[in-house]
């Protein structure tokens, strides 16, 4: 396994820059997401990371070895791409051992060490078959199989899921996961996919223009992002701007936001009365009450209407008017059901919200 370390990459193709004077550090054994939008670098990173690309300045380590030149067939990385890149014409049994003839391994040694890799992805008994009768997602586990079985320091997947259906992407997930935890191999794995992300990773790294904007385990990015931007990419998010009227122990602030109620809000850095800020509250934070239960809610809590209500099945997705036309949207229990026009009250605690200063 390796420790990764990006110093000062930069990526440049033509006028465009793909990757700018970007740091990073990936510990032994972690699983760091790559996560942003399409062209935001992400996959010119773990190209060069894997040595097909090389950047115009910056240096990545393996350990403490300079790797940033190095070919991808010196660097000891398994990779594993979003189309599969299976041989047609070879056995489940010979994509998987091609690495390990390329590399000279005994004939024994390749038999035993197939078997073992193949058993671990759950595809024992389909050494003789070819991909084509194979499905998407045993495909690829096989892609997966091959680039473990080498035994490399690095693992490197991009958009590995991106052609399998829902169903079968939300399996891979857990099951690749599964797997880099059993082997505790250093994985960079690139998506778009947030909840992938969410899912799979012990940190995310946020990126957008080349740079990363934001770095941290899953939880800790969704729950406080460092701004508008990250929050809107994160999930589902209401942004709510107000100003800051008041200082309370244990930080919490009282916070006037736009239609004019006043809300108190934790947060951990230092706000003055009077700064502007965007008030961050996630769908699922908030619980609707009939308006007639105003007088015993206590916490924060204002009036709305029910604009639009859709049954998603395990929430209810509501879409809340509030006194001066701001739009919130809301996942509540789908078995509490409120009408379209109903008035109603929204209500949260101050440790489900988070503040974004402007």
């Amino acid at each position: 396994m390796a420790k990764v370390t990006i110093k000062d990459l930069r990526k440049e193709f033509g006028k465009v820059v793909a990757v700018d004077n970007l740091n990073l550090v990936i510990e032994d054994g972690e699983l760091l997401t790559l996560l942003g939008p399409s062209g935001c670098g992400k996959t010119t990173t773990l190209r060069c990371i894997a040595g097909f690309e090389e950047p115009q300045s910056g240096h990545i380590y393996f350990d403490e070895q300079d790797v940033t030149f190095l070919p991808p067939e010196k660097k000891d990385i398994g990779m594993v791409f979003q189309n599969y890149a299976l041989f047609p014409h070879m056995t489940i049994f010979d994509n998987v051992a091609f690495g390990l003839r390329m590399r000279k391994v005994p004939k024994r040694e390749i038999k035993r060490k197939v078997g073992e890799v193949l058993q671990m992805v759950h595809l024992q008994g389909y050494e003789d078959r070819y991909p084509r009768q194979l499905s998407g997602g045993e495909q690829q586990r096989v892609a997966l199989a091959r680039a473990l079985v080498i035994e490399p320091k690095l693992l490197l997947l991009d958009e590995p899921l991106a052609n399998l259906d829902a169903k079968l992407r939300e399996e891979m997930r857990f099951f690749i996961r599964s797997v880099q935890k059993e082997v505790n191999i250093t994985t960079v794995y690139v998506t778009h996919d947030q909840a992938e992300a969410m899912v799979i990773a012990d940190k995310v790294a946020v990126m957008f223009e080349g740079k990363i904007r934001q770095i941290g385990k899953p939880d800790e990015i969704y729950k406080y992002p460092v701004d508008q931007r990250v929050a809107n990419f994160i999930g589902l998010v209401n942004l709510v701007p107000g100003k800051v009227e008041k200082f309370h122990l244990k930080g919490l602030y009282s916070i006037k936001i736009s239609t004019g109620d006043i809300i108190r809000c934790k947060y951990e850095g230092n706000l003055s009365q009077g700064d502007k800020i965007v008030l961050i509250i996630r769908p699922e934070s908030i619980k609707l009450a009939p308006i007639e239960e105003k007088v015993a809610k206590l916490g924060n809590c204002f009036e709305a209407e029910v604009k639009e209500k859709v049954y998603l099945g395990n929430v209810m997705d509501y879409r809340l008017r509030l006194a001066n036309s701001t739009e919130i949207r809301v996942q509540e229990d789908p078995w509490i059901s409120f009408e379209v026009g109903e008035k109603v009250l929204a209500t949260f605690s101050p440790e489900q919200t988070w503040l974004i200063k402007e």
